[in-house]
């Protein structure tokens, strides 16, 4: 029978062993005392994880440093242009899976059904997505129609509603950039713009955000309002 290992007890102690150097500097720097007695701190990745990996280094076998206030390259694009790429992306995505993937013939039953289906994903998606990217200055509150930093019950069913007014809005910008075709084209044979995702996907940001700077107007007429009459009261 195998002998069991005995785990030495020195090993546990060592793992909890309280850093009371380490504790004396941080109370030292933070009261903006000397910290020079406690030596210069190291800013090397392998030092702060103490890890001693290939991926510390660099190709040249130098150390690689720790920036903690390193941003990505994500975090420089201005939150309006990725706002209206998120929105632009899964309206397209709608319009591939939903009117292309299904087909459906008849028009109304199209806008009813793409519109909920946008509703949904925004609601499960997109919105929750805005919320994970967003800051404590809530940037993105602008892109979207119920701004509600919880997860509301009735948000699901108002996105839904909302979003088959602006497909059907984005219908009648259809049938409105065919009339205009047909009109510059001056031919006998109706020209007829098809439904495709880049131009869909155009549309539908075009549409929503009308009716979003609509909102984000009444609101900020409202609160400044609001600010005047707390003004006079005071």
């Amino acid at each position: 029978m195998a002998k069991k290992k005995k785990i030495q007890e020195t090993t546990i102690e060592n793992f909890y062993d309280l850093r009371v150097d380490k504790v004396d500097e941080l109370v030292a720097a933070l009261k903006g005392e000397d910290t020079s007695q406690y030596g210069e701190v190291s800013m090397d990745i392998a030092d702060c994880t103490g890890v001693e990996d290939a991926k510390n280094y660099t190709r040249g076998g130098k150390r690689r440093q720790f920036d903690p206030y390193k941003t990505d390259l994500l975090s420089r694009v201005p939150s309006w242009l990725k706002a209206l790429f998120v929105k632009f992306w899964f309206a397209g995505a709608v319009c591939y899976f939903i009117l292309w993937g299904l087909g459906i013939s008849d028009t109304l039953d199209s806008v009813v059904l793409t519109g909920a289906v946008m509703g949904i994903i925004v609601d499960v998606l997109v919105n929750p997505l805005f919320r994970y990217m967003e800051t404590d200055k809530r940037e993105y509150n602008a892109y979207m129609m119920f701004p509600f930093p919880f997860k509301a019950f009735w948000t699901f069913f108002t996105n839904i509603l909302y979003y088959v007014f602006v497909i059907l809005c984005v219908n009648y910008m259809y049938m409105g950039l065919n009339l205009i075709i047909n009109a510059v084209a001056h031919t006998q044979n109706h020209i007829h713009a098809g439904i495709e995702p880049l131009l869909f996907g155009v549309f539908t940001v075009l549409a929503d955000m009308v009716f979003i700077g609509i909102k984000d107007l009444v609101v900020y007429i409202v609160g400044r309002q609001r600010k005047k009459e707390s003004a006079i009261n005071v």
